[in-house]
């Protein structure tokens, strides 16, 4: 599965010089295990893991009720067919009391439930390097999971390389991957308000209703917690197929069968991360660590 000779000498200088250097990285490494999710960023890593050490390398996915279904059904998949070695595994962040109230460092604690895990397995079967996919752009956001990350020495080749989330999209085309363009997807506790318990039935919830959004087309879209209200962002530019009449009635059947009283669309469009935009409240709060 590796790029084609033909296609690596079209990249612009720079971006080969980091492509260069990310297989560099991974050579060096010997041996790694790769968080993987399936998004395009632990998808592309875990490609070049796979081309540069084969049966040297492994990806690691967390199933547990913040991942949809459909999430991990599809990273399963790619796996298969690329032919990677991937094994799931059972995460229990949402049973830790810190994780479920969630406050502003929830990332931190499923992080560190993960990367437990992957340290243990580690450990045991003799792997050199635990990687996950932080990619140079994901240094702008809030993400308390790069401390628990650091904490643990979990490496992050992307970002060792300097990729950009634009970059390793570009490469992840080269190399054939069918994830290149998928939008970013975090996961489903993200669309709970800081502040409001994280429970397996809301994550339900959510996960039902998008779910119904996906039926008709929409790829980049969250459904927003807000109690019985459900808060949809999809980008400003899909907004009129949205409310155009029979698409919206179908998706107000799916979001109230989900479980929501009430379906309200967000004039704002889809921002990521959006829930992060009340965290104002909750300066001078202990930090639950």
């Amino acid at each position: 599965m590796a790029v084609e000779p033909s296609l690596a000498t079209t990249l612009a200088p720079d971006l080969q010089r980091k492509l260069d250097a990310l297989r560099t990285i991974i050579r060096d490494a010997g041996s790694m295990m790769v968080a993987y999710s399936g998004g395009v960023d632990s998808a592309f890593l875990m490609w070049a893991a796979d081309d540069v050490l084969n049966e040297r390398s492994i990806a690691i996915t967390a199933r547990s009720p913040s991942l949809a279904s459909s999430e991990l059904a599809e990273a399963t998949e790619l796996a298969r067919r690329l032919g990677w070695q991937h094994r799931v595994i059972d995460t229990q962040e949402v049973h830790n009391p810190q994780y479920a109230e969630n406050n502003p460092r929830r990332c931190y604690f499923c992080k560190t439930e993960l990367y437990t895990w992957l340290e243990r397995i580690r450990s045991a079967e003799g792997w050199n390097v635990i990687a996950n996919g932080t990619n140079k752009d994901d240094l702008g956001d809030i993400r308390p999971g790069l401390e628990a990350a650091r904490e643990r020495s979990i490496r992050s080749p992307l970002l060792e390389a300097g990729l950009t989330k634009d970059e390793v999209r570009t490469l992840a085309r080269q190399a054939g991957l069918p994830v290149w363009d998928k939008p970013s997807q975090a996961c489903l506790s993200s669309r709970v308000p800081y502040g409001t318990p994280v429970t397996i039935e809301t994550l339900r919830k959510i996960e039902a209703a998008e779910a119904g959004l996906r039926a008709h087309g929409f790829r980049s879209l969250r459904v927003r917690h807000h109690g019985t209200v459900a808060r949809i962002e999809v980008p400003v530019e899909e907004l009129p197929r949205l409310v155009e009449a029979d698409v919206r009635d179908a998706i107000v059947e799916a979001v109230r069968k989900a479980g929501y009283l009430y379906v309200t669309v967000d004039l704002a469009g889809l921002r990521s991360g959006s829930m992060n935009e009340a965290l104002a409240q909750w300066r001078g709060r202990p930090r639950g660590a």
